[in-house]
């Protein structure tokens, strides 16, 4: 899969809302070209508070730099799956993986991996999706989209004081 092809998946599912940051539409220059995916049915920005899926292609230099991203070509597709899926995909549950970080390779493509930065809050990993992940990823994808959907209160307005 391309990154072409995981935003083309993600938004020909109903109610997404894709959002790649650029410096022309005032995202912060550390998030340009990465491509943040919401629940937005109502077409409304303003109630984008939480995506269920990214593409990240760069590293965020003193954050997230595990997964080598800073290589040619490389990008990760991150995916919020739940406490119950992260734990059938990695065999251990979010809150334990403090414990397991250190013994991991971020930088492996092509394999489902816990997130470097998100992972006790249940998201997964996959670097450049290929032949063993591609179907696994949709599936992924789609019920993260679920999973957001069920979520999603209509109307809902975030009003500052």
């Amino acid at each position: 899969m391309t990154e072409n092809d995981v935003i083309e998946f993600v938004t020909g599912l109903p109610g997404v809302a894709a959002f790649t940051a650029a410096e022309d539409n005032g995202a912060p220059r550390a998030a340009w070209g990465d491509t943040f995916f919401y629940y937005d049915p109502d077409d409304e920005p303003a109630n984008r508070k939480m995506p269920f899926a990214t593409i990240v292609v760069k590293d965020y230099e003193g954050f997230d730099t595990a997964s080598d991203l800073n290589r040619p070509g490389v990008f990760r597709v991150n995916v919020g799956v739940g406490r119950a899926v992260f734990e059938e995909l990695l065999g251990y549950p979010p809150a334990a993986h403090a414990d397991r970080h250190e013994a991991l390779d971020y930088r492996v493509p092509d394999r489902i991996l816990p997130h470097p930065v998100y992972a006790a809050q249940s998201w997964i990993c996959v670097l450049n999706p290929g032949d063993g992940t591609a179907a696994r990823v949709r599936a992924l994808l789609t019920g993260a989209h679920a999973r957001a959907a069920a979520g999603h209160r209509p109307g809902e307005r975030t009003t500052r004081a």
